[in-house]
């Protein structure tokens, strides 16, 4: 019997599966290439190939390989072979063509053309008669891949793709092709497990492919044995009887395996796809041989009886705008029915984007990557272990901090407990952005990571001293009593227990806060005694912050770019701050060169703060700092016959206030016309305003001010490490 040099085709990345199967099949001269293994055998190797290959898409023949510089060079490569040891005259055959980097044919249409005319002139001058072209089912296909000058010509002896098994009802789209589906359950060991006796499950099983695989591989089922169509059944060269051979062996396997096939169970919410999926089980022949039913992914749960074994699924990717968060919803649900009901269990699934499967909450080992036709997809293996990890109820929030910075001290355990391997993968991945973008910038204190995962609500912000000290500063946005205090502490100790790793800092340097909804005065009010101050560096400026004592660190890292538009434009100009805070953008300003500043807060201590900020640099000119309710006195100012005058005025009101001065409480919303025309009594002739407000539901009444130049300078205001929550604040260049 000749040898053949046979290729087999498959998709990209399960190169290695296939080869692993050739060798299983006996075939020992294999080479793996590019979506594809060559390799050598007779025609009972080819068939052979062809009934039990779970992963290749076609097997193909190669007739000839030849050197293509024009149209005539593939017309005569063709007209080489003698077409008449393959085909009847009176025959039918079908041509694919396919062509990469070659100079003489690029258009695959027009190759498959010339292809097919070398053919039928052969024939017509051979026989007077020329073979029909039927694309369904011919007689033969030919394939021919031209790759830069070489073409290669073989006979598909497939006939169409390997994956379509003959069971799936064709009218149906599937999510997931048939050997795709047998690559994910080979490269989670279900064939081992299998052995073992153990439960396969699909929670997601949709119109029931991959439980359908795993019963053929469970049940040593020729994939091939329900086709009644290949590309050789018409070919000249075709042996029936070694076709029946491997056909009646793989009949009888199938009858031992079925026997003993272990449970194999699909469960999906929908109920037409429950009925397709039954459907295709009665077309493979596997009527109650595999059990479905309709149940929720909550609700899917094994029963009593059933031996651990592997979980599997096609989840949804979440592709489609606008998705994402309901199916981040539906992962973290996967999740929670993982641990609670499948624990000792394997499980696997493939999904185009890593993140979705770390919302899982369960540490994968290394992920696979495999391709769902052009989408590259990763393959993600678990291990459902059992892990106990339990933060007690606080009674306040000092206690409920203290509790959680301690749940932290077990860092790798937490890390894994509480599913914070997803945090720390988006956090290193943001580190090395905004890292690269801070250097490169001269920044020093920046936002790493803003509640980017929405289960892991906290503020990182870095900040980098003198002498190359770095803090960290957490903070996390309160949970809404809808979420669970255990599940929000758990998570919570998760990051504090990942952030050191990643970001490279002993755990004394990670301070964390819990921000609430805060009122007028949250602000100022103390929540530690520490009295420890550090020294950090932003634009030749000196400043000083405090991660301890208060909520806020005394510097508005988002606040960064104004701060520089100030300090750039203070020369020699008369400098306005209102609403201080710790002075910062006084200090811009003194160190551009303003000949005199005027610095007001309400609180003594933040004062005392802006001073101390101010004498850390060195500058010239008269600065003077005044303890007052800053809507009192930018009103009272604004009435004088001869108001203090300023060429550069920074603006940046609470939200609310309350005022002695005014008859309810002071709403940036409702009162920031009447601020801002005080504040421009006090404006020189051709001075500058810069108006800022945090409050997110903003709108500025430009029809009252229409007067007055206003210019919108919120994007240049935000500064990158804050470009993911434009809405952090609002920003206007105001002037008359």
């Amino acid at each position: 019997m000749p040898t053949y040099q046979l290729f087999a085709t498959t998709p990209k990345a399960m190169e290695t599966i296939l080869t692993d199967e050739l060798r299983a099949l006996g075939i020992s001269q294999i080479k793996a290439t590019m979506a594809g293994v060559a390799f050598q055998g007779d025609l009972e190797t080819a068939y052979r190939a062809c009934l039990w290959s779970r992963t290749a898409n076609r097997i193909l023949l190669v007739l000839n390989s030849f050197t293509v510089k024009s149209q005539q060079d593939l017309y005569d490569g063709v007209q080489a072979i003698n077409w008449d040891d393959h085909l009847a005259s009176d025959g039918s055959f079908a041509v694919s063509f396919s062509a990469k980097n070659s100079p003489a044919i690029n258009n695959t249409h027009f190759g498959a053309l010339k292809v097919k005319d070398a053919i039928v002139d052969q024939m017509r001058a051979k026989f007077n008669q020329r073979p029909n072209i039927d694309t369904e089912r011919p007689d033969i296909r030919i394939n021919v891949y031209l790759q830069g000058e070489t073409a290669q010509l073989s006979l598909d002896l497939s006939g169409e793709s390997l994956h379509r098994r003959g069971y799936r009802d064709v009218t149906i789209k599937a999510p997931i092709k048939e050997n795709l589906a047998a690559a994910m359950l080979l490269r989670s060991g279900w064939p081992a497990i299998a052995k073992q006796g153990g439960t396969l499950i699909d929670p997601m099983c949709g119109s029931g492919t991959l439980v359908l695989e795993g019963a053929m591989i469970a049940a040593d089922y020729a994939p091939g044995l329900l086709r009644d169509y290949f590309g050789f059944i018409g070919w000249k060269k075709h042996d029936a009887n070694i076709w029946q051979r491997l056909r009646a062996e793989a009949e009888q396997r199938k009858q031992v395996g079925i026997s003993k096939l272990p449970v194999i169970v699909g469960f999906d919410q929908d109920r037409y796809t429950i009925n397709t999926a039954l459907k295709h089980i009665a077309n493979a022949g596997l009527t109650n041989k595999v059990h479905l039913e309709r149940r929720d992914i909550e609700d899917a749960a094994p029963a009593t009886s059933w031996k651990p074994g592997l979980l599997i699924c096609n989840p949804p990717y979440g592709e489609r705008l606008g998705d994402e968060e309901e199916t981040s919803e539906l992962y973290k649900k996967m999740g929670d029915t993982f641990k609670n009901h499948f624990v000792g269990w394997q499980a696997a699934m493939i999904i185009s984007n890593p993140e979705l499967g770390f919302r899982l909450g369960i540490r994968s080992q290394k992920p696979i990557t495999l391709f769902n036709g052009a989408l590259e997809c990763k393959l993600l293996r678990f291990n459902i272990e059992e892990k106990a990890f339990f933060i007690p109820k606080a009674k306040s929030q000092e206690e409920r901090i203290a509790q959680v910075t301690e749940a932290s001290e077990a860092e790798v355990e937490v890390v894994e407990n509480t599913g914070a391997d997803m945090f720390s993968n988006r956090l290193k991945k943001n580190l090395k952005k905004f890292a690269k973008w801070a250097k490169q910038n001269n920044v020093s204190c920046y936002r790493v990571y803003d509640a980017d995962l929405p289960e892991y609500a906290v503020a990182i912000d870095i900040y980098q001293g003198e002498s190359q000290q770095t803090w960290i500063n957490v903070q996390e946005y309160e949970p809404p009593k809808s979420i669970d205090q255990q599940k929000a502490d758990q998570r919570l100790a998760g990051v504090l227990a990942a952030i050191p790793d990643v970001l490279n800092v002993s755990r004394e340097q990670v301070f964390l806060k819990i921000r609430r909804k805060q009122r007028s005065t949250d602000q100022y009010e103390k929540i530690a005694e520490q009295g420890r101050f550090h020294v950090i560096e932003e634009g030749g400026c000196k400043l000083l912050v405090n991660f301890e004592d208060y909520l806020d660190t005394g510097l508005f890292l988002d606040h960064r770019p104004i701060r520089l538009i100030i300090q750039k434009q203070a020369k020699d100009k008369r400098f306005l701050n209102l609403f201080a805070y710790t002075g910062s953008a006084t200090v811009h300003a003194a160190v551009g060169g303003a000949k005199a500043t005027t610095t007001l807060d309400m609180s003594n201590t933040y004062l005392g703060w802006a001073k101390n900020n101010l004498a850390l640099n060195t500058v010239k000119g008269a600065h003077e700092f005044i303890q007052a309710d800053c809507l009192e006195w930018l009103e009272t100012e604004a009435r004088q016959s001869e108001p203090r005058q300023y060429d550069l005025i920074f603006l940046d009101p609470p939200t609310f206030s309350n005022s002695k001065r005014m008859d309810d409480v002071f709403d940036v919303q409702k009162d920031h016309v009447q601020l801002i025309n005080n504040a421009l009594a006090l404006l020189a002739p051709d001075g500058v305003l810069y108006f800022s407000t945090n409050f997110r539901r903003f709108k500025f009444d430009y029809l009252t001010l229409a007067k007055l130049n206003v210019e919108d300078i919120t994007p240049a205001t935000i500064p990158e490490d804050f470009s993911r929550n434009p809405k952090i604040h609002y920003c206007w260049k105001i002037s008359r």
